[in-house]
């Protein structure tokens, strides 16, 4: 098709690139050398090629490593583990978020829903998401982040009395995750779907889906790209149309339930969709 000869031209570029600067995957040269904006297209065009994923692009492993992932932890070594850094100076907006957040839940949990036994919160930072949404409807929680620093805080810290109830932390980066069979009623992916390639993504979500009790809920709330898929290549993140986002959820096996975007952001801010699942 008329994409294949540039992707194949870059695939010739990535061969050229130094061992020690990620060959064959998106090279730190590639990324100051390519406009942002026709990179994006790049992917753009990916995208409505059905089953062609971006782990083509970003996906290549070097060296036992995925320069995608090393960009990502890297980044996060420098956040702060405060609400501050959770949300990326916009902390203004958090009880906003976490009310949206609180109400989608609500819809899906409860008699004849899925339970209240135990939730999963994946990539719970210091435990925002998991203090203000889950700790008051769950008996119990396990929790799991990628950045130590995050966890002790959380535990030390942030989540207070709330450590008492949590059952176990995850130290682990949640492509390499397999979480228990039939363990929780929900799971709760938030601002970490980003930062997973299509591929890692999907396989998460197969694993995730045999991780839930009966009438369990996944839950990932992101940003959305307004049309197709954009990088940000500082955080090593992606952001999806809400489209594509459903595409790699039922290409993973799942059914959608429901769909909703958090309200009260304002216009500067990307805009954030809430999605169930099981």
């Amino acid at each position: 098709m008329e994409f294949s000869g540039t992707h194949q031209a870059f695939r010739d570029r990535w061969a050229k690139t130094d061992d020690e600067m990620c060959k064959h995957s998106m090279s730190f040269h590639l990324h100051n050398t390519l406009r942002k904006e026709f990179f994006a297209s790049y992917l753009y065009l990916l995208e409505q090629i059905p089953l062609v994923k971006l782990y083509a692009v970003t996906c290549e492993y070097i060296k036992g490593e995925k320069q995608f992932y090393y960009r990502s932890q890297n980044f996060y070594k420098d956040v702060p583990a405060s609400e501050e850094g959770m949300m990326g100076d916009f902390v203004e907006i958090s009880e906003i978020d976490l009310e949206g957040s609180r109400q989608f839940l609500k819809k899906f949990v409860g008699p004849g829903k899925a339970g209240t036994k135990r939730a999963l919160d994946c990539g719970c930072g210091i435990g925002r998401v998991s203090k203000g949404v889950l700790f008051p409807v769950f008996e119990s929680m396990e929790m799991l982040d990628m950045m130590e620093e995050f966890i002790l805080h959380a535990h030390e810290v942030y989540l207070g009395d709330y450590a008492d109830r949590v059952e176990a932390y995850y130290l682990y980066n949640l492509q390499e995750f397999t979480p228990p069979t039939k363990r929780y009623d929900v799971i709760w992916l938030q601002w970490v779907a980003c930062h997973l390639t299509d591929k890692d993504l999907m396989e998460f979500l197969m694993r995730a889906k045999q991780s839930l009790r009966p009438n369990g809920v996944i839950f990932i709330k992101d940003n959305m790209a307004r049309q197709g898929c954009k990088l940000d290549p500082i955080d090593s993140s992606i952001i999806r149309h809400l489209d594509i986002m459903k595409n790699i959820i039922q290409t993973a096996g799942l059914t959608i339930l429901d769909v909703e975007k958090q309200e009260g952001f304002t216009e500067a801010i990307v805009p954030v969709w809430m999605i169930a699942m099981r």
